[in-house]
């Protein structure tokens, strides 16, 4: 298991909010790849069931940067109750983790 790198997911409303999230993650050196796609959402929300489009984000970090970066996410996200789910990373190819190494801050904040 490559227990260095998480990838995070979230969702958003709209591209653009996905798009300044990602953006704000890449340029602060919190995440070293930010993949972005729009999904159909069904989920129950203060008593009704709700069915939407958002779009989904899928964030590239180190392990150590995770509570920095779900901070951040966090602070940014406009929703109310955001979906923030954390997978750990069982492969990756070493050229890959290397890359998301030096694409990313030295260390937490």
């Amino acid at each position: 298991m490559d227990t260095e790198l998480v990838s995070i997911y979230t969702t958003l409303p709209d591209r653009d909010s996905a798009n300044r999230l990602g953006r704000t993650l890449v340029e602060e050196r919190l995440a070293a790849c930010i993949n972005t796609f729009p999904i159909g959402s069904i989920y129950q929300w203060q008593g009704k069931i709700e069915e939407t489009e958002e779009w989904a984000v899928l964030v590239k970090t180190r392990a150590d940067l995770q509570p920095d970066t779900v901070n951040r996410i966090r602070e940014l996200h406009p929703y109310e109750v955001p979906a923030v789910i954390v997978y750990g990373i069982e492969f990756s190819l070493p050229a890959y983790a290397e890359w998301v190494r030096a694409s990313t801050r030295e260390g937490p904040r």
